[in-house]
């Protein structure tokens, strides 16, 4: 166990719909998603949509606090196992979402895997005390993922909804946008760019 000193921040209530992709690439297709509504899987248009948003994608430390969301549990739902049928709702449509939702208000947190700002290191040595991301060359960590082995095979795949889960990232990915909270009036980049999430902010 370590102890991470996590700062307030603005997290997207779900990951980003294929609808909310296209926001920013227009051209954008998702053969995985049965609506524009449903989350959006992004492989070789990551870098482009990372390029184009007026957001960030969160530390590690930031998507596992939110993730948590205080609870002590094993996952945000309880100490049981969960169900996949359960699981594949919390993300397949955003209309859905809402039984998902853990104590912070975040919908699906660990339903479909999502990418983290941080470069893949298998070990926490020498990580930042202060959730800011370890930068470097390589791919990115990745948390959750358990309903996109649908359907489970019986080797439990419900472990990726552990918040403390994490692994190498390859293929494709669910974002959760990140941006800080305002600071004031006067802070109308942070305001125009959640106009188009719904956001919550995480204390």
């Amino acid at each position: 166990m370590r102890e991470v000193r996590v700062e307030p921040f603005m997290i997207a209530r779900h990951p980003l719909t294929v609808a909310q992709v296209q926001h920013w690439l227009p051209e954008y297709e998702d053969s995985l998603a049965d609506s524009v509504s449903g989350t959006a899987r992004v492989e070789d248009d990551l870098d482009d949509l990372l390029g184009a948003w007026p957001f960030r994608l969160p530390s590690e430390a930031e998507w596992e606090y939110a993730a948590r969301a205080s609870t002590t549990t094993l996952t945000f739902r309880g100490d049981g196992k969960p169900d996949e049928d359960q699981v594949l709702d919390d993300f397949a449509d955003e209309e859905r979402t809402a039984a998902a939702e853990n104590a912070f208000g975040l919908a699906a947190m660990g339903s479909a895997n999502e990418i983290c700002a941080d470069v893949w290191i298998p070990h926490f040595k020498g990580a930042p005390a202060d959730a800011r991301p370890r930068t470097g060359d390589g791919p990115r960590v990745a948390r959750g993922g358990a309903g996109d082995l649908h359907p489970w095979q019986g080797c439990d795949e419900w472990l990726l909804l552990l918040s403390a889960t994490r692994f190498e990232m390859y293929g494709f990915t669910a974002l959760r946008p990140v941006a800080p909270v305002p600071t004031g009036p006067g802070d109308v980049q942070t305001a125009r760019a959640t106009a188009a999430l719904r956001v919550r902010a995480v204390p």
